[in-house]
C-alpha cells in the first residue's frame, strides 16, 4: 500500500473521515492541509528532500475566505502537481455528480479515481486507494452507470435542432414556434421541455446554457 499521501480537503469533517479511511489502511505518513497553494508548496518541498508524495487526494471546490490563494481549485491544483510530478497518482473526492465533468477528469486531466462525497464514500476511498495502488483507475459503479448512459446518449434531429436554437439565444418559449416554420415535429412547448430535460438529466446539467454550450463543443451543432 501507498506510504505518503498528501490530501487537499478544506471543510474539516470531510478532513477527518479521509484521515480515519487512511488509518483503517494503516497509511500513517499523510500530510492533510486545507488549501491549494499550500498543498502545492508541500508537494515541491517533498520534491526538493527528495521524498515525494506518491497519491494526492483532492477536493474540486475550495470556499474562499481572508487567506488569498493563487490556486483556487482543485482541477488547477492536479495541473500545478502533475506539471512537477508526472507520475503522482491522483484521486479526486468531491460532491461533484455531472458525469461529464467526471469524464473530462479522467480524459483531459489524467486523474487516477474518483470517489464521490456520499453514501458509503469512505468504503469507496479504500476501493479506489487499493485499486490505485495496483496500477488500475477507479470509479464507483453508479459514476461508471452516468458516464456510460452519457457517452451513449444518441442525439436526435430535433433534440439538435433544439439545442442550436438555444445556442443561438432563442428563448425556451419561442423554440415551439421555430421548429413549425422549418416543419421540425414534434414541435410543441411540452415536447421541447421533456427533451430538454432528458437531455439535461442524461448528461448531468442543470441549464439549458451548459446543455448548449457542450454539444458546441462537442461539434453537434
Amino acid at each position: 500500500m501507498f506510504k505518503k499521501i498528501l490530501i487537499a480537503e478544506d471543510h474539516q469533517s470531510s478532513n477527518i473521515s479521509v484521515q480515519k479511511t487512511l488509518q483503517d489502511l494503516t497509511i500513517d505518513n499523510a500530510d492533510y492541509v486545507y488549501y491549494c497553494d499550500h498543498a502545492f508548496s508541500w508537494l515541491k518541498n517533498a520534491i526538493r528532500d527528495q521524498d515525494p508524495y506518491e497519491v494526492l487526494i483532492t477536493d474540486l471546490s475550495f470556499e474562499e475566505d481572508n487567506t488569498t490563494q493563487q490556486i483556487t481549485n482543485g482541477i488547477d491544483l492536479i495541473k500545478a502537481a502533475r506539471a512537477i510530478q508526472p507520475d503522482l497518482k491522483v484521486i479526486v473526492f468531491s460532491v461533484e455528480s455531472r458525469p461529464s465533468i467526471i469524464d473530462d477528469l479522467f480524459k483531459v486531466h489524467g486523474i487516477d479515481g474518483y470517489v464521490r462525497k456520499a453514501r458509503h464514500d469512505a468504503d469507496h476511498l479504500k476501493e479506489a486507494l487499493r485499486a490505485v495502488y495496483n496500477h488500475k483507475s477507479y470509479q464507483p459503479s453508479d459514476v461508471k452507470q452516468s458516464i456510460r448512459d452519457k457517452n451513449s446518449y444518441e442525439f436526435t434531429t430535433v433534440d439538435i435542432a433544439i439545442v442550436s436554437l438555444l445556442y443561438q439565444g432563442e428563448l425556451q418559449k419561442n423554440i415551439p414556434e421555430c421548429l413549425k416554420r422549418r416543419n421540425i415535429k414534434p414541435s410543441s412547448l411540452s415536447s421541447v421541455e421533456k427533451r430538454l430535460n432528458l437531455m439535461k438529466e442524461t448528461l448531468g446539467f442543470t441549464k439549458n446554457e451548459q446543455l448548449a454550450v457542450y454539444c458546441k463543443e462537442k461539434g453537434l451543432i
